[in-house]
């Protein structure tokens, strides 16, 4: 099954860092954050990956066109140019990197993706989230409930800290960032049939009228994840995951 990463946007909460890069390249403990996705999905077995490029979408295929040589050490014969590797990481994945516009709607990229897809069921994610969602029991849940989309759904992790009270103003217990806020959102994730496609009229947004219309006819079923989840939205969120990061106990790293 093959994993589509929306990596066009232009990330511009997150200027300080997308200003240089794409934000799907925003580093995390010396990696870009697209490589923490791709390794979540690789440690299930799920290893083909087309990447809807965009904004600075050459600096993605550079990203990827340089990992394998730039992963280990080389030898450079400076008479002829020859280049050897030695001991490169080699990631046996296949990425496909597909330009699909500068101001493209997420719709109209997943649309355009639709001769790299073919007939089959494919997942579908954002290039600026992680999460610790157990991907065999995400397709398993999809397969099982027989919709055209499922969507991961996650409670967002509270902004500030939470104060559990006691009769009167006796706080008992201080909570710095609880991990789940009020209410399920859209954490990406999805699962997808090749039918809903044809929900996609032009350019639109997928979150608008693809998705709406397709859970009208009763088609979009979510899996509830009640643990860990992190988009990288602003220079605050990115902190919050290099904080989990250096701490050595990142929930999204089970690889």
């Amino acid at each position: 099954m093959k994993v589509v990463i929306l990596a066009g946007g232009m990330g511009t909460r997150l200027a300080e860092e997308t200003a240089i890069r794409p934000k799907p390249l925003v580093e995390i403990g010396g990696r870009p954050i697209i490589w923490h996705i791709m390794k979540h999905y690789a440690h299930y077995g799920f290893k083909e990956f087309t990447v809807a490029l965009g904004y600075k979408g050459e600096m993605i295929k550079r990203y990827f066109y340089d990992y394998f040589p730039l992963n280990g050490s080389m030898t450079i014969s400076l008479a002829n140019g020859e280049l050897e590797v030695h001991d490169a990481v080699k990631e046996d994945w296949l990425v496909h990197l597909v330009d699909t516009g500068f101001h493209t709607n997420t719709g109209g990229r997943i649309k355009q993706l639709e001769p790299w897809l073919g007939d089959e069921t494919f997942m579908l994610t954002y290039g600026d989230g992680v999460c610790n969602v157990n991907i065999e029991k995400l397709v398993d849940y999809h397969r099982i409930n027989g919709k055209l989309v499922t969507v991961t759904a996650v409670r967002p992790p509270a902004r500030f800290g939470s104060l559990n009270f006691t009769d009167g103003d006796l706080i008992t217990e201080f909570v710095e960032k609880p991990l789940s806020g009020e209410g399920w959102i859209n954490g990406g994730f999805f699962v997808i049939e090749s039918a809903a496609l044809g929900y996609i009229q032009g350019d639109v947004p997928w979150e608008s009228e693809p998705l709406r219309s397709i859970a009208a006819e009763g088609q979009l079923v979510a899996y509830r994840h009640d643990d860990f989840w992190q988009c990288m939205d602003t220079y605050r969120e990115l902190k919050i995951l290099e904080d989990y990061w250096k701490s050595g106990k990142a929930p999204w790293k089970i690889w």
